[in-house]
Formats: structure tokens, sequence, C-alpha cells
């Protein structure tokens, strides 16, 4: 053998063993996404859905998702948020204020994304809306708090709004802040009932009922979380509930409903993480709006207007993408 031909061969042989490497690691090469949600309910599964969904349907087959569920305590928020810095995820996803903000608080090394968040100025997220901040940027999901109320008040002619919150959380505090300012406007006597967990809820409901024409809830994931018994106590006491969460209001007597479809918002949030698996650096990309009108949905429940006494005019009837009727949807 010449040594010509030896030459030949090792380098032959030397770019098989570069490009045989080359396929191992690819094929050995693994994403990690770590979600965090505060509570479980509907719309933030629904959220985690849109996700993990909206990622393969962008072509991400080989992703590892550590799913978490912090259970409304932000203690193990906290610790999630460690978990995700300890296992080094490539991307770090947070539904609901409570923990993106520990996420946030704890990963600097890698990027974090917020999903389902009202205000992420306010919960110290980012520090405007054009774009994100160091390794944080994500998804809000503020909705028209003040078309909610109005259309309440149009249905029933309100005088006195309930209005349960958790105090303890900054975008529930928020919402709170604008609905009494709606109602201020409207000349609605706007009636609070804080509360700091889901399991009073209920209590807190009762303890305003009797005094309400009405009950709002908003993006407020531990009300939500609580909102069938909410429901009940709205029932019993005859008087309607206009919620902000469309997805967490099937099956529950809830009258109105008008906001987000969560799952949508979730694969708005996938189409952001393509992007920061691409190599975008967050702190370039703008925080991210459901601004499409068929982002969002007005629901009507008709059996519930029934039992409570009130008609709901074919105008409104007509901007409806969901009407039940007999326990069914009669809108398409």
């Amino acid at each position: 053998m010449s040594s010509i031909f030896k030459s030949v061969m090792i380098i032959l042989v030397s770019v098989a063993i570069v490009f045989a490497s080359i396929g191992c690691s690819k094929e050995e090469t693994t994403v990690s996404i770590g979600i965090s949600k505060i509570i479980q309910h509907p719309a933030l599964d629904a959220i985690e859905q849109g996700i993990i969904d909206g990622l393969a349907e962008l072509g991400y087959e080989d992703i590892v998702f550590d799913l978490q569920n912090a259970n409304g305590d932000i203690t193990t928020a906290t610790s999630i948020a460690q978990k995700f810095k300890a296992d080094k995820v490539d991307l770090a996803i947070g539904i609901a204020t409570p923990t993106a903000q520990a996420l946030a608080n704890i990963i600097s090394d890698s990027p974090v994304l917020f999903s389902a968040v009202t205000e992420p100025i306010e919960a110290g997220l980012v520090e405007n809306y054009d774009h994100g901040i160091g390794n944080v940027t994500g998804v809000s999901d503020l909705t028209p708090v003040e078309a909610q109320i109005r259309l309440l008040a149009e249905v029933t002619n309100i005088k006195r709004l309930g209005h349960v919150y958790t105090s303890g959380e900054a975008n529930a505090v928020l919402l709170a802040e604008m609905a009494e300012k709606v109602c201020k406007e409207l000349g609605i006597e706007f009636v609070p009932s804080a509360v700091t967990n889901s399991s009073e809820v209920k209590q807190a409901a009762q303890a305003i009922a009797s005094r309400v024409d009405g009950f709002y809830v908003s993006n407020d994931n531990t009300v939500v979380s609580a909102l069938p018994s909410l429901a009940d106590v709205a029932m019993q006491a005859g008087v309607p509930i206009m919620s902000a969460d469309t997805t967490s209001a099937v099956g529950t007597d809830v009258m109105l409903a008008w906001g987000f479809d969560y799952y949508k918002l979730g694969k708005a949030t996938a189409l952001m993480a393509a992007e920061v698996l691409e190599g975008a650096d967050p702190s370039t990309i703008p925080v991210g709006f459901m601004t499409d009108p068929s982002d969002i949905e007005l629901r009507v429940n008709l059996d519930v207007a029934a039992q409570l006494g009130i008609t709901i005019a074919d105008s409104i009837l007509d901007q409806a993408a969901v009407i039940v009727k007999d326990g069914k949807d009669i809108s398409q």
C-alpha cells in the first residue's frame, strides 16, 4: 500500500468518524422545556396543552417536557423554579404571574417565557411592551374588562357588582382595580371580597351574595379554579356571573363568559418558544397580546339565564360564538 493511499484512507476514516459523531450527537440531543403553572384548572391546562401541541405542529419532535403544578402555593412555585435551574432546562415557561415571577427571579442563565400574565410590567417581568428584558419575555392575557362589565350591565341593569379576587396575586389586584374603575364610571357600586387561596372562594362569595346583583370573575387563577363553587353561590342568590374565562365556564352555571380561547394562547406561546429555541434573544422579543378578534369569544348560557329569569337580546346572541340551550351548543 503506497504512502499516498494510506494518507487518503486516514483522511477518509477521520471524516467518517467526524460525521458519525455528529450524527450520534444529533440523535442524542433533545430539548428540555420546563412548564410551571400556578394551579390546575381548565384554562391553564388548555394553555399547557396548546404549548405542547403548538411546538409539535411546528416540527419540534425531540422535546422532553417537565410539567409542574404549584397548586396555588408560592413556595412550591419557587421550588419548581429551583428544580428547573438545577436541571438546566433549555427553556422555562411560567403559566400565570406567580410562577412566571418565580422563574424570572431564580433562572438567569437560560430563557424564561411567561404566559397568561395580565400585566407583566406591574409584575416586574418586563419594563415595557416593546421588548423583553434580560432572559425574559412572554404573552399577556389582558382581557377587555370594561367591555365585559358593560355587557353584563346591558343584560341585567345591575346596580351592585360583586367581585371575588386574590389579594396576594398581582394580576388579580390589578384587575380588581380596573373593575372598580369601570364600575365607578358606570355608576355601579363595586363590592369586593378578597381571598388568599381557592378554599376561601365560596365563603367570600357567600359573604357578599345577598348585597349584589351580579358577579364579575376576572382572570384570577385562584378564583377561577374554584369557579363551580362560586357559581353555586350565585345561583342560590339568583344573580348572574360574567366571567373572563370561557374555558372554565364550560359545565358551570355561568351565564356570560367573554374572553380568550386559552388553547390559542398556548399556541401563541409556542410560537414565541420556537423563536427562542431557534436562537432569538428574549430581550429583543416584544410582549405578545391576543389582539385578533377571532382570539376572543363570547359564550352565552341560555339555560342559566332562564333559571335567573333573564332574557338575552338577539343582538347579543348574534355576537356569541357559543350559545348553550338545553345543555347543548346551538350556535352551530
